[in-house]
C-alpha cells in the first residue's frame, strides 16, 4: 500500500498485516533466538496459524486505533519492526515497541522507524506522552530509547515473569514539547 523511506541504505518502514503472515513468520525464524532474548513475540508467532492471529490482532487494532504494527524492509526483506503495543489519542499517550534480526543490528534501523512513528504520532495524531517499556537488561533499546531523547522514568522491580526469571522493566518516555524541541534542534522539527 505505501512505504516511507527510511534513508538513503534502501530501508522502508511499511505496514504489517496479515496477509504477510508467511514472510513475517519467515522473519521471525530467521531471528527468533535473538529477538526472543527479551520480548515474547517469537512466542507468540510459532506457526502460520498463531502468526496470522498475531498480525489480526493488530490489524483489528489500528481499526480501533489503539496500536499498530509496521515492518521494517531492507533490500526487499523484512527485518524487523515497530509498533505502537498501545495507543490513546483521547488521552494522548502511547507506548512503542521494536524489534529486529541480528544481521541488521547496530545500522539505526529501529531509531529511523521509531522516529518516523513518533514524529507522526506527536504531530499529527496529538500524541502528549510516548512511552518504552524495556528490560533493564536490554543494552540495545535502551540505547534506542535514549537516542529517541527519551528519559528514564523508572523501573518496576520484577514486574513479570519471563523464562522463569523475574524483570525489571524501566521505563522511558518522551513528551510532545521535548520530542518537538529535540526535532528542531536536528533540523527536522515542522
Amino acid at each position: 500500500m505505501f512505504a516511507i523511506s527510511l534513508g538513503d541504505d534502501g530501508a522502508e518502514l511499511r505496514p504489517l498485516e496479515p496477509w504477510r503472515a508467511e514472510e513475517f513468520l519467515a522473519h521471525m525464524d530467521r531471528g527468533r533466538d535473538y529477538i526472543g532474548e527479551y520480548v515474547g513475540l517469537p512466542s507468540v508467532t510459532s506457526d502460520l496459524e498463531s502468526t496470522r492471529a498475531f498480525l489480526q490482532v493488530y490489524a483489528e487494532k489500528q481499526a480501533a486505533d489503539s496500536g499498530r504494527l509496521y515492518g521494517i524492509w531492507l533490500e526487499g526483506n523484512l527485518v524487523g519492526g515497530v509498533m505502537f503495543r498501545l495507543f490513546d489519542a483521547a488521552a494522548g499517550t502511547c507506548e512503542a515497541g521494536c524489534w529486529l534480526e541480528p544481521s541488521v543490528a547496530g545500522r539505526g534501523l529501529v531509531t529511523r522507524a521509531c522516529r518516523v512513528l513518533i514524529d507522526w504520532a506527536v504531530n499529527e495524531r496529538g500524541i502528549h506522552r510516548v512511552e518504552w517499556q524495556v528490560s533493564s537488561e536490554n543494552t540495545a533499546s535502551i540505547n534506542v530509547a535514549k537516542r529517541l531523547g527519551m528519559t528514564r522514568d523508572g523501573v518496576l522491580r520484577e514486574s513479570y515473569p519471563y523464562r522463569g526469571v523475574r524483570q525489571n522493566t524501566e521505563i522511558w518516555s518522551v513528551l510532545a514539547p521535548e520530542w518537538r524541541q529535540g526535532q528542531e534542534r536536528a533540523g527536522t522539527g515542522r
